[in-house]
């Protein structure tokens, strides 16, 4: 038999080993999107370590200031998670309302999420502020440092996920589920479950393990 007639009954036969390679198409933008994001957040991720183990190096750096146990206010910290905690229940729900086009429920899930995010960062901000009147600034102390380099890092990034949902929210209005909105809302969703998690290993860290200290 020929060679042309070997190849042409390849091409003919899809089952014919070793002659004919079927090629997936290329990755969905979503799922290349997704993969980018993930990788922003990796990196986000890695910077967060280095504030934590600053803060793990330098907690005990009081130069005779105040230690953990005798500034953090528990009652407000334990408001904080529970608000943020709930928002990542919140931001699940609009994306699964996204993910089914109801309008209603993701209006509502998104600006529960913002309600939340904002009570957390007012009690954020207000004790920042009363440490600040006390004398307790981030330049008391290395572990004061430390502490307010990590927490407001943190802070910072909860305030860009609330612009970054009201962006959201009017996207939708003007422009609907469409399928570029639906891949930044995917986005949103896994950077605010990644504050979450980060809150997570503050809370822990700094304030239960801190506020024991």
């Amino acid at each position: 038999m020929s060679m042309t007639a070997t190849v042409g009954r390849a091409h003919a036969d899809p089952h014919h080993i070793g002659l004919v390679v079927e090629h997936p198409g290329p990755a969905s933008k979503r799922i290349v999107t997704a993969y980018g994001f993930w990788v922003f957040l990796l990196s986000d991720i890695v910077m967060f370590s280095c504030f934590f183990a600053a803060y793990a190096v330098l907690s005990g750096q009081t130069a005779d200031g105040p230690k953990g146990s005798e500034i953090f206010e528990q009652r407000n910290v334990a408001i904080e998670t529970v608000c943020l905690l709930l928002s990542s229940f919140t931001c699940g729900m609009a994306s699964i309302a996204a993910d089914v086009r109801n309008r209603f429920w993701f209006y509502l899930g998104m600006a529960v999420t913002c309600v939340l995010g904002l009570i957390f960062l007012t009690i954020e901000f207000r004790e920042f502020a009363d440490l600040v009147a006390r004398g307790y600034g981030p330049s008391r102390s290395a572990f004061l440092t430390s502490f307010f380099s990590l927490v407001g890092c943190h802070g910072l990034h909860v305030s860009a996920g609330v612009l970054w949902l009201l962006t959201m929210m009017a996207q939708v209005f003007a422009k609907g589920f469409r399928a570029d909105v639906l891949r930044r809302m995917m986005c949103f969703a896994l950077f605010w479950h990644a504050l979450d998690i980060i809150w997570v290993g503050v809370f822990s860290v700094v304030y239960l393990l801190g506020g024991a200290a």
